[in-house]
């Protein structure tokens, strides 16, 4: 997986800092809670775009990935996900899936691509710049991050 974020077409190349298009003031978050809501993922990947919309994020297709991944983790490993954070910044964007399980995930050593499951993990690893868990008083918060280093962008 690419985590260059360049899409590939043989017309022209311009590069573009997604620094210039974040709003005034260069940080914005912005909170979901799952509670209630049906089709956590389809959800998650609805509020992802709608926020990178208005933010202007000049690629979407890894970082809805990446809330899939984090949002399926949580709805198959646990009781389901508590909420979701996007949280961007002039360095980097940030994504949080918190749910009520205490275990801290870990992905599938050696990873074995020809085996169902144990991917979602071994995704995350290969589409974030970082990625981690923190534990906390409700149980724990996956995150990844991607900088918002510039990017080229082929039209």
């Amino acid at each position: 997986m690419n985590t260059r974020r360049e899409t590939l077409d043989e017309t022209r190349t311009e590069v573009r800092s997604v620094r210039s298009v974040l709003p005034t003031g260069g940080h914005q978050r912005r909170r979901m809670p799952f509670a209630g809501q049906h089709k956590p993922v389809a959800r998650a990947r609805e509020f992802t775009l709608a926020a990178l919309t208005d933010w202007a994020w000049p690629e979407a297709g890894d970082v809805v990935l990446l809330v899939a991944e984090l949002t399926a983790n949580a709805v198959l490993h646990t009781d389901g996900p508590l909420e979701i954070v996007l949280d961007l910044s002039p360095a980097r964007l940030r994504i949080e899936v918190s749910d009520t399980s205490p275990v801290l995930p870990a992905p599938r050593r050696p990873h074995l691509p020809g085996l169902p499951g144990g991917h979602g993990l071994y995704i995350v690893q290969q589409t974030s710049d970082r990625w981690g868990a923190v534990p906390h008083e409700r149980g724990k918060t996956v995150w990844a991050e991607i900088d918002t280093r510039p990017v080229a962008v082929r039209f």
